[in-house]
C-alpha cells in the first residue's frame, strides 16, 4: 500500500453545513486557507444551494472567490441544479459535485424526489459542465445503510454509480452517510462497484458514527481504493440520521496513513491548529481522537 493516497478535505462544506453554529464567510475562508497551508490541496469549500435549505452555506460564491487564488489547489463546490451551476460557474468553479442517493427513502427525505428524478435533475448540469470543461464529481449517499430503508444492497449502489459514471463524472464518492458500515461490507461494496466504475475513480466517504470508519477505509484500501474523503476535526453529522457523528477526521486518517508509511504531505501541527480554530468558532471540541490526544499533550507541555 505504499503508493499515494489522495485526501479530499470536506470539512468546509460537508462538515460545516451540518453544524448548528453558522461560521462567517471570513472565517470559512481563513479555515480553508489554513487547511491548504497544512498541505491539503483538494478541498470542498461550499455549496450553491438555497440559503433557506442550508443557511450554513450562504455566500459560498464569496468563499470560492476568496480562495481561488491558489493555483496548485483544487476547490470543489456542491451544485444541485442548473441555477446553482450558473452561480458556481460565475464564481469561478473548476470542479463541481452532484449528489444522489442509493436509497429511495433517503432521496425523498433529503431532496424530495426519487433517485431517478434526482438524476434527471442534474443531467443538464453535468452536460453543461462538460461543455464548459468543468470537472464533475458524483456523490452517492447511504451506500452501506439508510435511516429510512435500513440495509442497502450493493447492486443499488452499483446502479447509481454506473449512471453517474456514464453521464461523465470523473470520480464517484461512496458515502456511508450514517456510519453503519463494517469492514467486510465496505470491502464487498467496493468490489461490487469496481465492476462498473474503475477502482481508481472511486472515493471512500465514511462517517464514524459507530467507530468503524478507519477500519472500513483500511478494508477499502486493501481492495485498491486510493481516494479518501475526510473532515478536519471530524466535523459534521447528518440531519436525517439521528445520532450520526461527523465524517471520519482528517487527523485520524493522516495519522493512520503516515503510520503505514504512506506520505500524505500534511503538516499535522498546522492541521490541528486549523481544527482547533474552527472548533472554537462552533463551540465544541474536535471529535478527532488524534487532535484530542495532541491537544492534551500540548496542554501538559505548556503547564510544565
Amino acid at each position: 500500500m505504499s503508493e499515494q493516497v489522495r485526501i479530499v478535505e470536506v470539512g468546509p462544506r460537508d462538515g460545516l453545513q451540518n453544524e448548528k453554529t453558522p461560521v462567517s464567510v471570513e472565517a470559512r475562508i481563513a479555515f480553508i486557507e489554513a487547511l491548504v497551508g497544512a498541505g491539503l490541496h483538494t478541498v470542498e469549500v461550499g455549496a450553491f444551494v438555497s440559503p433557506k435549505a442550508i443557511p450554513q452555506m450562504v455566500n459560498s460564491d464569496f468563499v470560492l472567490r476568496g480562495v481561488n487564488h491558489h493555483p496548485d489547489s483544487e476547490f470543489h463546490v456542491l451544485v444541485p441544479n442548473e441555477k446553482g451551476y450558473e452561480a458556481a460557474r460565475a464564481a469561478g468553479a473548476k470542479v463541481i459535485a452532484v449528489f444522489a442517493s442509493a436509497s429511495e427513502g433517503f432521496s425523498r427525505a433529503n431532496i424530495n424526489c426519487s433517485i431517478a428524478e434526482s438524476i434527471q435533475r442534474f443531467k443538464p448540469v453535468i452536460a453543461r459542465a462538460k461543455a464548459d470543461d468543468i470537472k464533475v464529481r458524483g456523490y452517492i449517499s447511504c451506500v452501506l445503510g439508510c435511516p429510512y430503508d435500513g440495509e442497502v444492497k450493493p447492486q443499488a449502489v452499483v446502479d447509481v454509480a454506473k449512471m453517474l459514471w456514464d453521464l461523465g463524472c470523473y470520480e464517484i464518492s461512496l458515502g456511508d452517510t450514517i456510519g453503519v458500515g463494517t469492514p467486510v461490507k465496505a470491502r464487498q461494496l467496493l468490489r461490487a462497484v469496481a465492476g462498473a466504475v474503475p477502482m481508481a475513480n472511486l472515493a471512500m466517504h465514511f462517517h464514524d458514527t459507530y467507530g468503524q470508519a478507519l477500519a472500513n477505509l483500511y478494508a477499502g484500501m486493501e481492495e485498491g481504493a486510493r481516494v479518501i474523503d475526510s473532515a478536519a476535526g471530524g466535523l459534521g453529522g447528518c440531519p436525517y440520521a439521528p445520532g450520526a457523528t461527523g465524517n471520519v477526521a482528517t487527523e485520524d486518517v493522516v495519522y493512520m496513513l503516515e503510520g503505514m508509511g504512506i506520505a500524505t504531505g500534511v503538516d499535522m501541527a498546522k492541521l490541528v491548529a486549523a481544527t482547533n480554530e474552527v472548533s472554537r468558532l462552533i463551540g465544541r471540541p474536535p471529535v478527532s481522537r488524534v487532535a484530542s490526544a495532541l491537544n492534551a499533550k500540548l496542554r501538559v507541555a505548556n503547564s510544565e
